[in-house]
């Protein structure tokens, strides 16, 4: 795909996913009548905005389409105003601060959905075994003979799998060294133990290989709805775990994607089909929810942190103090930013 396409593509996608997010808190922000100054869509120099003669609320659209505000009087600093977001009950608060995350998470859901629809979906039933050597892998270690045809598989390494997308994270995930697999076989549940599955080496991580088919499933509107709800569910878990894994060290930063690695693999997915695109465009807007959610400052989850620590203890933090807080976490997501964008920027060139 040309490179401009690329870069519209996945401006389009971000500018929404941004859209959609500050919806989110606009919307709450309206309903619980906060005072609103200004509804931007991105970030830096404004190109247009006007002004609402009913509500005073300013609208733009900024040149730089990697972020987004909703400007709320008193969010930052103390205000005389009555409708200010600092006068709010903090239980409205917290409503309005999660908004933005909660819209991404149900885009993603919907997303998933109507990919659901379009793609076969399958069980956790093994059907028969692969020869991954004509894949392109090179490995002759194979399940068949531990697993059998008509084995349920039903937790892989303690974890408990019911769609084949579950069954297909916990052996990548799981299946790079020998673990327990838990069946349904002839109606009895057996643990077969230190199962080894085959495994392939990307990026310096070693994953494990599903080297079976499984059983399809036929769609219906409750198994659609059941597999899409698992299937974001298991993207939220991806999420967590993937920072787990960054922080644990299983991952490097080199593993990370910024705005530059994510617009280059928009542009692969769309440029593969629409189904890739689906698909990659529901894990961005819920892993942008559940990463906004992150007790970090600067982000929403700080927000809900100190909102909840104003519930809890009934004491609020000094808003000069959270601003500087604030203020350090943005300047060290900003150092990390620009360092995962150079990184990706690097990757592309070479």
């Amino acid at each position: 795909m040309h490179p401009i396409l690329t870069v519209i593509i996945a401006v389009v996608v971000f500018g929404f996913l941004i859209l959609i997010h500050e919806l989110g808190h606009y919307i709450t922000a309206r309903i619980f009548g906060v005072t609103i100054n200004e509804f931007s869509i991105g970030m830096g120099p404004r190109i247009f905005s006007w002004v609402s003669k009913k509500t005073g609320i300013k609208y733009s659209v900024a040149a730089l389409p990697i972020g987004g505000f909703v400007a709320m009087a008193g969010e930052d600093d103390e205000s005389d105003d009555p409708n200010s977001f600092d006068k709010k009950p903090a239980w409205q608060r917290l409503i309005i601060t999660a908004a933005g995350a909660f819209v991404n998470i149900v885009a993603g859901f919907l997303v998933t959905a109507i990919l659901t629809c379009m793609i076969p979906i399958g069980n956790t039933t093994v059907t028969g075994f692969l020869d991954l050597s004509k894949q392109g892998y090179e490995t002759e270690v194979t399940t068949e003979g531990t697993l059998m045809v008509g084995d349920e598989i039903v937790k892989v390494g303690g974890k408990r799998v019911r769609i084949y997308d579950e069954l297909n994270y916990e052996i990548m995930r799981r299946g790079d060294k020998p673990i327990d697999v838990t069946v349904i076989r002839d109606g009895k549940e057996i643990t077969l133990k230190d199962v080894v599955f085959p495994t392939v080496e990307e990026a310096g991580v070693v994953f494990g290989l599903r080297d079976f088919t499984v059983e399809p499933v036929e769609k219906n509107f409750g198994s659609v709805v059941s597999f899409s709800f698992g299937k974001s569910v298991l993207i939220v878990r991806m999420c967590w775990e993937s920072i787990i894994d960054l922080v644990t060290g299983r991952y490097s930063l080199g593993a990370v994607s910024g705005p530059v690695g994510i617009s280059s693999a928009i542009g692969e997915a769309a440029n593969a089909g629409i189904e890739p695109f689906l698909y990659l465009f529901g894990l961005i807007s819920i892993n942008l929810g559940v990463m906004n959610l992150l007790p970090i400052p600067a982000l929403d989850g700080g927000r809900l942190l100190t909102t909840l620590f104003e519930i809890i203890t009934r004491k609020r933090i000094p808003k000069k103090i959270e601003g500087i807080v604030n203020g350090v976490g943005l300047m060290l997501l900003l150092g990390l930013s620009l360092v995962i964008m150079v990184k990706d920027i690097v990757q592309i060139i070479i």
